[in-house]
């Protein structure tokens, strides 16, 4: 069986999440959705074993226990400080780095690179995610790219389609997504719990 590596893209994941709850859910689920880390982890292996994964994030200190989880399943784990006005700086270098490091070290025995994330930014010159899919594609590895449809990238989406595998999460939104009890001082509503994930859809 192929290894299979996953780059998991944290931002980009949470930021689509929110753009779909509204749609779905309505505007109050904006600040409520979150991401069920296990079952985004769980649909992005399918049962199959992990050579290596990496998910990059800049999180508050207060929530370094859901990333435990993650590095609990073997994932390694990469949050980075926030800069100024809050901005995030680093943290698609981050993953590039670990991918590109990727395609090296295994050069000769490639996997299959499962990609969490739509940003398809700089890839008319070269560099971004979707650059650095191409030239390990180009090196022999199966490429697998799990986006929300409406945050990612139109080119990458159709490259994914063409050359691997495009996995919409908007399919799967009920069990990679939940919501949280609304925060003190906003009106009452229930939590939504994520069910668990259909493999067999995948």
């Amino acid at each position: 069986m192929d290894k299979v590596f996953i780059y998991w893209d944290n931002s980009n994941m949470f930021i689509g999440a929110q753009q779909v709850a509204v749609e779905r859910e309505g505007e109050r689920a904006r600040y409520r959705v979150r991401i069920h880390f296990g079952h985004l982890l769980d649909l992005a292996r399918v049962g199959r074993d992990i050579e290596h994964a990496t998910a990059v994030g800049s999180v508050p200190p207060e929530l370094r226990h859901v990333w435990n989880r993650l590095e609990n399943e073997g994932v390694n784990v990469h949050l980075l400080a926030r800069g100024i006005h809050g901005r995030e700086q680093g943290v698609d270098q981050a993953l590039q780095t670990v991918m590109l490091r990727d395609g090296i070290d295994y050069n000769g025995y490639p996997g299959i690179a499962v990609m969490l994330t739509g940003d398809g930014a700089g890839f008319d010159d070269g560099v971004g995610f979707h650059a650095d899919l191409e030239r390990m594609r180009r090196r022999g590895w199966g490429i697998e790219v799990l986006s929300w449809r409406h945050s990612c990238a139109r080119k990458m989406q159709e490259w994914a389609e063409t050359h691997g595998k495009f996995i919409a999460l908007d399919d799967f939104y009920d069990s990679v997504t939940f919501l949280e009890m609304p925060a003190l001082g906003q009106p009452i509503a229930e939590p939504r719990y994520a069910v668990p994930v259909d493999r067999s859809a995948r």
